[in-house]
């Protein structure tokens, strides 16, 4: 069976779910399905990991660090915060002067 995408993969799971909270199906039909559905559970579980993983990668500061910012899960129609400025205070021979970066 050719690898599918994982909303592919999500929507099989889902239809044997479906069919399986039916209760109209035979024993081994029942069997066949619970295991192409806990087989087609992992491969998502794998992706979702996968996903997570680049996400965690590209989320890194210039030091490699994780730049991880809390979920509002109260109100999810917050906007991201803005990115923080970083601020430099410079000095010259002839005055002092902040300058913005």
């Amino acid at each position: 069976m050719a690898v599918q995408n994982f909303e592919t993969s999500l929507a099989a799971l889902e239809k044997i779910v479906r069919d399986l909270e039916s209760g109209d199906l035979p024993l081994e039909k029942s069997l066949e399905l619970f295991e192409a559905g806990v087989k087609l559970s992992r491969e998502c579980q794998e992706r979702l990991n996968q996903a997570e993983r680049r996400i965690e990668i590209l989320m890194r500061d210039t030091e490699g660090n994780p730049q991880i910012e809390p979920l509002d899960t109260k109100n999810p129609q917050t906007e991201r915060a803005e990115p923080k400025v970083k601020r430099r205070i410079v000095f010259s021979d002839d005055d002092e002067k902040e300058s913005v970066f």
